[in-house]
């Protein structure tokens, strides 16, 4: 699976050692699959980034052996509110959903791949790192993969989870359809006073755009915004700005931990396969930020891949999965699109709509399930 020298075969290459290649990584690793994993870079990333765990990602993790230890590491929480400014117009409890894990887990990204790699490793699985792709060649046989470093690595299958820009997509030839996403995105990570508490995730509509504000382990919070134009490193001074602007009153920001801006595309793949080359997580769908439900369906993808490389079945991977990032893709923009209405009107028909529906439990499980992506069992 790995050495200190440079393995030359194997059965299946995974690019990108992220929690999507991680997680295919272990499924293999389970089964006594042999892999090779490769990541570019010399080390994982230590940022935060994605911070959401949801139910489903948590009943998959089980399986592999890796849910207690992340549970372990994170916030639990059963609720989940939509909010216009400071009114709360809906609230999504998620302690009743059918699962062994009735809420959401919020955790850094950083944590999860902690959680994923020891698991691996555990295994007796590791990353090898740093080395990235050049070049990708398939044949009737199997892929031949190059590294910038000119070492090349065989195998009878190749799977991208490289991300948007995936080397192993592009090889492959398949097209990622879809747009863009006019506004900017503000990541941030911040300590400060938040007046409805660490005990609920907060999406809060304001005509200048949607804001996701998601207690984090030791006390910080993160938040998630769109913006017209962001600065490339928002300060903690912008952040105060944006919450005094989304939601008055309601913050008071002491520090700033980490902070980033990003543009969000709306894309799934055309295909999941072409010959020997697959592709999971980003480099198979990207989307809004909204609900957080990116880093779990990759991770979903994974097991699923997973499986069907431990049975043969790869025609059933794409059949099974890509239907899901079409709803998950449909699901993330339509919430942002109804967040980041422009018009008085229909700002004013949704504030209007959500709280009659929020009153219908029938509405309220449906919602709440679809968060947390139970449904793609």
């Amino acid at each position: 699976m790995s050495s200190t020298a440079f393995p030359t075969d194997t059965r299946v290459a995974i690019i990108g050692a992220g929690p999507t290649g991680l997680t295919l990584a272990i499924t293999l690793a389970e089964a006594g699959i042999d892999f090779v994993l490769l990541d570019r870079l010399a080390e994982g990333a230590n940022t935060s980034r994605a911070a959401v765990v949801h139910a489903r990602t948590l009943e998959v993790l089980a399986e592999l052996g890796a849910a207690q230890d992340l549970i372990g590491r994170g916030l639990k929480l059963t609720r989940f509110s939509v909010r216009d400014g400071n009114r709360r117009l809906l609230t999504l409890p998620f302690d009743g959903l059918p699962t062994a894990y009735p809420y959401t887990l919020l955790v850094p990204q950083y944590e999860t791949e902690a959680v994923l790699l020891a698991r691996l490793r555990a295994l007796g699985g590791d990353v090898t790192r740093p080395y990235e792709v050049a070049g990708v060649e398939q044949d009737e046989d199997g892929v031949v993969l190059t590294m910038h470093t000119g070492d090349q690595l065989r195998a009878a299958y190749a799977v991208g989870a490289d991300g948007m820009h995936s080397v192993v997509r592009e090889a492959a030839g398949i097209g990622f359809t879809g747009s863009s996403y006019g506004q900017s995105f503000v990541l941030a990570d911040v300590t400060m006073d938040w007046a409805p508490g660490p005990q609920e995730v907060s999406l809060t509509f304001a005509a200048a755009g949607l804001t996701v504000v998601a207690p984090l382990p030791g006390g910080r919070y993160r938040i998630v915004a769109t913006v017209d134009e962001a600065p490339a490193e928002p300060d903690l001074a912008f952040v105060q700005r944006l919450l005094d602007e989304r939601a008055p009153g309601q913050a008071r920001v002491g520090g700033l931990v980490w902070s980033s801006r990003f543009r969000v595309h709306h894309r799934v793949a055309d295909r999941y396969r072409a010959g020997r080359l697959l592709l999971a997580g980003d480099a198979a769908h990207v989307h809004s930020p909204a609900g957080g439900q990116g880093m779990n369906t990759g991770i979903q993808d994974a097991y699923a891949l997973g499986q069907a490389l431990i049975s043969g079945r790869l025609d059933g991977y794409e059949a099974r999965r890509r239907p899901v990032a079409r709803r998950v893709v449909a699901f993330t923009d339509r919430m942002t699109r109804i967040a980041t209405a422009s018009s008085g009107p229909a700002r004013a028909l949704r504030n209007a709509v959500l709280p009659v529906l929020g009153r219908v439990p029938a509405f309220r499980r449906k919602l709440a399930t679809e968060l947390a992506e139970l449904d793609y069992r």
